[in-house]
């Protein structure tokens, strides 16, 4: 099986969708596959993140990575978030994660960024593994915090 790594287009859109939505089934949210492929959809449409997809020559999509532009007020630059990464499990441990993390940093770089951050869950030890043998250097420092906003 030969993976390549490449930006989503617009024709790829249900595809991602199918990954996301499993992605978000992972973190413990019910499917919602058309809710999945609306934001999917938005996302590529206006632009709004970087989607890398993993593609194998013989079995489609097999996983993606979403980079959203941001800026680091600290050191006054821009940076990308890596909010999401996920590779279906069959095709796990053959290196497509590896391969997608890859992928960003090198499209960070060329794109000007001056760091991607991520997070992950503490029982992600695997992932924590990879981002870890990668050079990604975990923060003990600052804590993450977050507040749900009523509609």
């Amino acid at each position: 099986m030969r993976t390549t790594i490449r930006q989503a287009m617009s024709a790829d859109t249900y595809a991602v969708a199918e990954l996301f939505d499993l992605y978000r089934q992972f973190y413990e949210q019910p499917s919602d596959l058309p809710r999945a492929n609306t934001f999917i959809r938005e996302r590529i449409d206006k632009k709004e993140s970087v989607i890398l997809v993993a593609e194998s020559d013989t079995n489609g999509l097999v996983g993606f990575c979403q980079l959203y532009p941001t800026f680091c007020s600290v050191e006054a630059q821009p940076i990308y978030t890596l909010y999401d990464l996920f590779v279906l499990p069959a095709a796990r441990k053959g290196g497509v994660g590896r391969m997608l993390l890859c992928a960003a940093q090198a499209r960070a770089q060329a794109d000007g960024k001056v760091r991607m951050d991520l997070t992950t869950a503490r029982t992600n030890h695997q992932a924590q593994r990879l981002y870890e043998s990668l050079g990604w250097l975990r923060d003990d420092l600052f804590l993450a915090y977050s507040r749900h906003v009523v509609r």
